[in-house]
């Protein structure tokens, strides 16, 4: 059976469904890796393979779902000073094409001034002139509302013509309704955005919640 291309939002039935989160799975049974990292455009790697970037503000969790959707405990180091990665990393997933870039968190200190030094320079040059980088899962705490900072990365990306996905992190620390209203939320958001993805995906890094569904979309991306 040949996967969706455009992932689970568009699996018809059970089965396109089980083999999407099939593939996903078999794709992360390989071992990813760390091969670079780059702190300026005259660092970057060739433009090799397919490019999934991971982003959001600082401690919303990117490196410990990082690590869950590899099933690797220490892939990226969870700071413990949240804000002070600056540079872009790159992990290939097995020997394939999919490759993971890390970028670095936003909006921990000051929101506006974060989001524009760091990511109106190298961040948006990086984003806007990569050629195989097919979309950025934008990471989005289910605890907090969404902040200027989170608004303003989405902008950038509608300007650079990035597709991005919201995905909402922690949810196994939110109740059941306030995380049903917080999805709903986000949905919307993504809808007003030309460049977000219509699947909002809800995730736990400590339950695995979503984890195989987020595996699913990349194994789609990755073909």
């Amino acid at each position: 059976m040949s996967l969706p291309a455009g992932g689970l939002s568009e699996a018809t039935t059970p089965e396109e469904r089980a083999a999407l989160i099939e593939a996903g799975r078999l794709l992360f049974a390989k071992p990813c890796a760390f091969f670079t990292a780059a702190q300026g455009l005259d660092h970057l790697p060739p433009p090799d393979g397919i490019e999934i970037a991971l982003a959001g503000r600082s401690n919303v969790g990117k490196s410990s779902l990082t690590n869950a959707l590899t099933g690797q405990k220490a892939l990226a180091r969870v700071s413990v000073t949240p804000g002070r990665t600056k540079q872009l990393n790159f992990f290939r997933v097995g020997e394939g094409p999919l490759v993971l870039v890390d970028m670095p968190g936003y909006g921990y200190a000051k929101a506006s001034k974060s989001v524009k030094e760091d990511w109106q320079g190298l961040m948006f040059d990086f984003l806007r002139g990569r050629p195989n980088l097919r979309r950025v899962l934008l990471m989005m705490d289910a605890r907090i509302e969404t902040k200027p900072s989170d608004t303003a990365v989405m902008d950038l990306l509608d300007r650079a013509a990035v597709p991005f996905q919201l995905v909402l992190t922690k949810a196994d620390s939110v109740k059941p309704a306030a995380l049903a209203k917080r999805q709903a939320e986000i949905e919307a958001l993504a809808r007003k955005h030309p460049a977000g993805h219509p699947l909002v995906i809800t995730t736990s890094s400590e339950t695995g919640l979503g984890i195989e569904e987020l595996r699913a979309e990349l194994a789609a991306l990755a073909g």
